[in-house]
């Protein structure tokens, strides 16, 4: 029987965290990385994570990291090959990165469509194939985390977000959750997703500037946003053995918004 402490505990694990380079991702592999997880951090853009492993090593964390776009199929092969050739193996993956776009469905651009569902849906399907069937199939261990969202759960209300593109592919990324949950549980590999709400980042500036914080507190039972530590319990939780009988669920972390 283990401790609470141990349970919680990725001393001797290694994590991938896509789009954690900032914002949620970065939050999540600082929350591993607090655990003792080691880590390999993936964005597109070198410098910010350089700064990110920069502000994870001051913190006694060690990463390192790989720049790749998760939306290109050569370079998800690359972001694979190279994280298993560094880390051997992946224990945890943390499927973060994601787009949006905002524009009224009636014209929204196919640009933008094909843009947020390649990264969203198609380049997190191929990463977690890749690794799945060169590293945690062959384990007999692995933990996957989704990031969705609780745009991925329902609509948006009249007048405020215009992201249909978005919306659909967090609602994809719920059901692969699910179903892969189902496929890969054999293989001692658990599959769950974080639902968040409403986080202030760089991806969701655009909204906070067009509605303001106090419009976007309205409707949330806990009259706040999310904050810089608010995904870190549940990341950890479905990332550990404390999670080890929890498959195919996702867990909004929104304030209670999904729950009104």
């Amino acid at each position: 029987m283990q401790t609470t402490q141990q349970l919680f505990n990725l001393k001797g694990k290694t994590a991938l965290v896509t789009g954690g380079s900032r914002g949620l991702g970065l939050q999540i592999a600082e929350a591993l990385g607090e655990q003792g997880a080691r880590l390999m951090l993936s964005a597109r853009k070198a410098d910010e994570l350089e700064a990110a492993q920069a502000y994870l090593h001051a913190r006694g964390i060690e990463a390192d990291w790989i720049a790749a776009d998760g939306a290109r199929e050569d370079d998800i092969g690359r972001l694979a090959d190279q994280t298993l050739a560094r880390l051997t193996h992946v224990d945890i993956l943390m499927n973060n990165a994601g787009a949006t776009w905002g524009a009224p469905a009636e014209d929204y651009p196919l640009e933008a469509w094909d843009k947020v569902m390649n990264l969203n849906v198609r380049g997190l399907f191929l990463l977690t194939q890749r690794i799945g069937k060169q590293s945690m199939i062959p384990r007999r261990y692995g933990r996957i985390v989704n990031v969705a969202s609780i745009a991925g759960l329902s609509g948006n209300a009249p007048g405020t977000m215009e992201t249909i593109a978005y919306n659909t592919s967090k609602g994809a990324v719920v059901n692969f959750t699910r179903t892969l949950a189902g496929e890969w549980g054999r293989h001692g590999i658990t599959v769950n997703a974080l639902a968040p709400g409403f986080f202030p980042s760089k991806m969701t500036q655009g909204s906070l500037d067009r509605m303001g914080v106090e419009e976007m507190r309205t409707g949330v039972p806990l009259c706040r946003l999310g904050g810089d530590d608010d995904l870190k319990g549940a990341a950890v939780l479905f990332a550990s053995d404390a999670g080890k009988h929890i498959t195919g669920q996702i867990l909004a972390v929104d304030g209670g918004v999904s729950a009104v």
